[in-house]
């Protein structure tokens, strides 16, 4: 029933993500369901108050959940943590909590320091998960799944311009188009070099990259139309989406 709970968060939370999940072989699911589930709640803790210590007690509860599970600790009750202490190991559990760590920058309205910053940024929150995923159902080599992992984060974090920035956030260190169109670029071109090392990442690994189906497409258009990130015009039709999922599901593969 936990798994069932997982999953239901998932599709009313992240209904792309649900469905990219569906399109995976069974035996992946619960890995998936757990940690996309775990995410959304880690997302949104920063979030659901205006008052900074609230939003940290949240992310720090979810620290000590991980902790928990990490030294083998009877873990507190909760759907989610209780088939996250199903499907991670210790190290799995340890890096997670850098995912964690990094979301404390969404409670805050400071600005990326530099690009190593926002890249550390990019990398905790999701490349922490998806190689976590990879890592827990099959072989595949770490910086093929990190590169493809860094583009589905700039093309998820474009998308979401328009709201961060109607909630304050500064997410972009240059927002002119030369900027974001640089920024694009440079998430396309590790994504790129993700997929050439594809021969690295076992198939039922690759099934924790289907989330990031639509990377290539969003990223495409940024680079070649800077200026629609602010207008948050980056996104496909739900033909378009479902057209290309079901391409890549019956690949059993990223691509």
């Amino acid at each position: 029933m936990t798994l069932n709970a997982c999953a239901a968060l998932v599709e009313k939370a992240d209904h792309e993500r649900f469905r990219s999940i569906m399109a995976s072989p069974v035996a992946a699911r619960p890995v998936l369901f757990a940690l996309f589930a775990f995410n959304i709640e880690v997302a949104r803790a920063p979030w659901v108050t205006q008052e900074p210590m609230i939003a940290e007690m949240r992310l720090q509860w979810w620290r000590d959940a991980l902790e928990e599970i990490a030294e083998g600790r009877t873990v507190r009750r909760h759907d989610v943590v209780d088939v996250l202490a199903q499907v991670l190991d210790p190290d799995a559990a340890r890096l997670l909590d850098g995912l964690v760590a990094a979301r404390r920058w969404d409670i805050y309205t400071d600005a990326f320091e530099d690009d190593a910053h926002l890249e550390n940024y990019l990398d905790a929150t999701c490349g922490h998960l998806v190689w976590t995923a990879a890592r827990l159902l099959g072989k595949a080599d770490e910086d093929a799944v990190r590169h493809a992992a860094y583009g589905i984060a700039v093309a998820n974090l474009l998308r979401a311009i328009p709201e961060l920035e109607a909630r304050g956030r500064k997410p972009l260190l240059d927002g002119t188009p030369k900027g974001v169109q640089a920024l694009a670029q440079q998430g396309l071109s590790r994504f790129e070099q993700g997929t050439r090392s594809r021969a690295l990442i076992s198939q039922p690994s690759g099934a924790a990259l289907l989330v990031g189906h639509m990377a290539r497409p969003v990223l495409q258009r940024a680079v070649k139309a800077p200026g629609r990130v602010a207008g948050g015009d980056l996104e496909f039709g739900p033909i378009r989406q479902s057209a290309r999922l079901f391409q890549l599901s019956v690949r059993g593969w990223w691509r």
